[in-house]
């Protein structure tokens, strides 16, 4: 599996690179700037890109920015973006085309080895990996109304943070000690109540999120 990797932080950028290498990963490529990484997500094809959210000459959303383009220019790329802090515009934009594997993780999680390379893979399989921090920001905004999104139940709610990390009906079952099957009925509601087909498909499940975050706009 081939990785780009960009990160303006030597000693982390370096971390990733060894850390991925160990479970597998080739880098194809590890750099530090905004134009070095557009150059190489155009040149290398490469099965994921690990992006910083900041990054020169900008320090402001330049990772972001050159992995969106080149998602345009590729559709489907899988993008994992890291982040120093919850930035829900940026979390918004990475969701916003529903298609493709996409993660974003705030960087304490990198010090998470298995986390971190966990969340690679399931980007990189077309999945999703959202930090949780991330999601409860993104929910914690379309609460309190009486539109369809106010109307999901606690428990959906949870469900539906949980389905945003990239977690199966099995593993939010595991994690809520509840059975498989609650889950499914779980999840059944929620897509109804977003006006959204049931669908097992994880962009199905990101777009659950969107739905929830759109409404009301």
């Amino acid at each position: 599996m081939r990785v780009v990797l960009a990160e303006d932080l030597f000693l982390l950028r370096d971390g990733l690179v060894r850390l991925l290498q160990a479970h597998g990963f080739e880098i194809a490529a590890a750099v530090e700037s905004g134009p070095e990484l557009a150059a190489a997500l155009a040149e290398l094809d490469p099965d994921v890109a690990v992006v910083d959210v900041r990054l020169p000459p900008t320090h402001t959303d330049e990772g972001l920015q050159c992995a969106l383009d080149a998602r345009r220019q590729r559709p489907g790329l899988p993008v994992l973006v890291l982040s120093q802090h919850v930035e829900q515009l940026y979390a918004r934009e990475l969701l916003a085309d529903g298609s493709g594997g996409v993660g974003y993780l705030l960087k304490d999680r990198v010090f998470d080895a298995e986390q971190f390379v966990d969340a690679v893979r399931r980007v990189a399989a077309g999945g999703t990996a959202m930090d949780p921090q991330v999601i409860q920001q993104l929910l914690a905004r379309r609460s309190g109304d009486d539109r369809p999104p106010a109307r999901l139940t606690p428990r959906e709610r949870e469900v539906l943070e949980l389905m945003a990390q990239g977690r199966s009906n099995a593993a939010i079952a595991g994690k809520l000690v509840v059975t498989e099957r609650a889950i499914a009925k779980h999840t059944a509601n929620i897509f109804a109540k977003l006006g959204l087909e049931v669908s097992d498909d994880d962009n199905r499940r990101v777009l659950a999120v969107l739905a929830y975050l759109d409404h009301g706009r």
